[in-house]
């Protein structure tokens, strides 16, 4: 067991993102975070399941999050 949990320890800012093929390094997490939301929101099918993918990801604190299955 750990002395400190994981989810307390200060993450990196930093996150690669990689959508449609395209690899994006983000230097601010929650910039990501808020991009890959909208992106949902905005869009349908395919798109849509992208970047809920991605999105879902970055809720879980993955530094290098991909819209692969």
């Amino acid at each position: 067991m750990l002395k400190i949990p994981e989810l307390a320890m200060p993450q990196s800012k930093r996150v690669t993102t990689i959508y449609n093929g395209k690899c994006v390094v983000w230097a601010d997490y929650e910039e990501a975070k808020a991009f890959f939301l909208e992106m949902m929101m905005s869009t349908d099918g395919e798109k849509h399941d992208r970047a809920e993918c991605v999105y879902i990801q970055l809720l879980h604190g993955l530094s290098e999050c991909s819209d692969d299955e």
